[in-house]
């Protein structure tokens, strides 16, 4: 079973399976989080908000990338 994404998780940091930051939650649309790579302070802190959106520069997630969803979105080791 694989976690699930939900506007609640805008803002949160997305990380490997090894800890590593990849990003931020700028948005979620219907099960997929488009996460920013490199997120100013200003994004980070409208993202917290729910004021962020996306843009080019943005990578999508899905729902089977991932590992959990807890305070951090951890991707899978093997993507």
């Amino acid at each position: 079973m694989s976690a699930s994404l939900s506007d609640d998780d805008v803002g949160k940091t997305v990380v490997d399976v090894e800890g590593k930051e990849l990003g931020i939650v700028a948005s979620v649309e219907d099960g997929r989080a488009y996460v920013d790579p490199d997120p100013s302070l200003a994004e980070q802190l409208l993202a917290s908000v729910g004021w962020e959106g996306q843009d080019d520069e943005d990578y999508h997630v899905t729902e089977d990338m991932l590992e959990r969803v807890d305070d951090e979105v951890v991707l899978r080791g093997e993507l």
